[in-house]
């Protein structure tokens, strides 16, 4: 009688770690502790990416450190899109446990105090139709990926999607 549980412990067991190789390699970003938590793709109002005048401040990347514990620095993190657009944290940004930061198109003053990073480009880095949202850790690796569509992914069509609470 005992080697039927330990025969039916070691399948389950067996069975779970084919689970995880079989898991698609993306699965791994969510190790990280720091992750996407949402974006504004489409700003309100009528698109202008004019510095003095348009609204690329408003639309903006949320991210957050989801870690209990530790503290993380964004220097060296990157931020793309699916067609390659990038913004490095090139100064260091220090997010305590359960903190964030949303990164803001346009110029502006960067704030730890106020949780905003700048992008100092007039551009709008998000496309409103779909787009897929990429942040790597400084040492290349992946730490959170996503992909939206206007239709598909923002219900209330205010332009924000949120991925992670």
């Amino acid at each position: 009688m005992r080697k039927r549980p330990a025969v039916a412990a070691a399948a389950a067991l067996a069975g779970a770690l084919s689970f995880l190789a079989a898991a698609p390699a993306q699965a791994a970003e969510y190790h990280s502790a720091l992750k996407i938590r949402g974006v504004q793709y489409d700003a309100p109002g009528r698109d202008s990416n004019r510095c003095s005048s348009g609204n690329t401040q408003q639309e903006y990347l949320t991210i957050k450190n989801y870690s209990s514990s530790g503290t993380i620095n964004l220097k060296g993190y990157v931020v793309k899109d699916a067609t390659g657009n990038r913004f490095t944290f090139t100064a260091s940004h220090y997010l305590q446990p359960g903190d964030y930061v949303k990164l803001r198109g346009g110029h502006g003053t960067d704030s730890d105090r106020y949780n905003v990073v700048y992008r100092d480009n007039c551009n709008f880095l998000w496309n409103n139709d779909r787009d897929t949202v990429y942040l790597y850790k400084p040492s290349g690796s992946r730490s959170d990926v996503h992909s939206y569509t206007k239709s598909g992914s923002d219900s209330d069509g205010d332009g924000y999607i949120r991925y992670h609470r």
